[in-house]
């Protein structure tokens, strides 16, 4: 990442301090990864983009995806949505006219996102791998 927009997400967390940096750089992670899992290059709603951020949190962070995404002050989807414009706000990210912040509201539920519906793989479970 260029150091300007390192420097560029360290202002936005200045004026609005409710999210981290590390925030801002999960959620153009899960932008990216979110990308390449479609099979089309094409504009991603707000839903499919909280799925992605759901999918990399699980996996990079397991059952501690909710702490982590938490101690960046997310604490709901909007969260991501706000993440999101802020990210607009200074051309980092972009939008079409389809696109509202609303899209990012209750897409899911962190406690059942993060934590009820986590599942510890059993490593003497055969079944999912292929040998």
């Amino acid at each position: 990442m260029p150091d300007d927009t390192y420097a560029e997400l360290e202002r936005l967390v200045e004026a609005d301090p409710r999210y981290r940096v590390n925030a801002y750089l999960f959620v153009m992670a899960a932008l990216d990864e979110t990308m390449r899992a479609i099979e089309e290059r094409r504009h991603l709603t707000g839903q499919e983009l909280c799925e992605g951020i759901r999918r990399l949190a699980l996996r990079d962070y397991g059952m501690m995806a909710k702490t982590v995404l938490e101690s960046w002050g997310c604490h709901t989807t909007r969260d991501f949505g706000n993440i999101v414009y802020n990210m607009i706000g200074i051309k980092l990210m972009s939008k079409t006219e389809q696109d509202r912040l609303e899209d990012f509201d209750n897409v899911y539920d962190f406690g059942k996102a993060f934590v009820q519906e986590y599942k510890l793989s059993d490593p003497s479970d055969k079944s999912d791998r292929s040998d």
